[in-house]
């Protein structure tokens, strides 16, 4: 008898629960300004070299998203005139299941001709192809999307976008690139990118 008491008793208390309990939700829209950003990286080649310090990370997507700032570091000089025309890395992937000089999409960037310009830069079995896509402002945010599609990569900044062709369909994983300086000479000093991934 006592054991039907207490199942009774906790049955009735978990009912007194779930009446007095209310669910609240909350739908959050892109307006809330309560939403945190993703946070940004800061991505430093120090002066004399080509990179700076950043992990090896496996991705596994066929897009990737993400909004660059660049400051006046990236005006510069090569030592050898020739070499200004040379494409600096910003992003992106290697593909195909292959190391990054055989397969790989990345944005490139360079300070030529008074302006920075940003390219798609890609490896196609060992093959480089690069496009100019757009010039940007230093201390200006600009949103840069990269997908890899059917036989081709999609860049994308801002609302201007060109393709290069790509020399597979599908790949089960890719790993980072990150920023960087050259082509045949290090950072003529220290270049700043600052880099957040919507």
């Amino acid at each position: 008898m006592q054991f039907i008491i207490r199942r009774f008793f906790v049955a009735a208390s978990l009912v007194l629960i779930a009446v007095s309990c209310e669910v609240e939700t909350t739908t959050l829209t892109e307006t809330d300004s309560n939403i945190p950003e993703p946070p940004a990286t800061t991505y430093t080649i120090k002066k004399g070299g080509h990179t700076g310090q950043s992990q090896f990370r496996l991705v596994d997507t066929t897009t990737i998203r993400f909004e660059a700032t660049f400051d006046s570091s990236a005006i510069y000089n090569t030592a050898i005139p020739n070499n200004q025309a040379d494409i600096n890395k910003l992003y992106g992937l290697s593909d195909c299941d292959t190391d990054h000089h055989t397969n790989s999409a990345r944005f490139g960037w360079r300070w030529y001709e008074g302006r920075l310009e940003i390219h798609a830069y890609t490896y196609s079995n060992k093959k480089r192809n690069t496009a100019y896509i757009t010039s940007v402002q230093p201390g200006q945010a600009n949103t840069y999307e990269l997908a890899l599609v059917e036989k081709g990569y999609i860049f994308k900044v801002n609302d201007t976008q060109v393709a290069l062709p790509r020399s597979c369909n599908t790949a089960s994983s890719h790993y980072q690139l990150y920023p960087y300086f050259g082509g045949d000479e290090t950072a003529p000093h220290d270049i700043t990118i600052n880099i957040r991934e919507l």
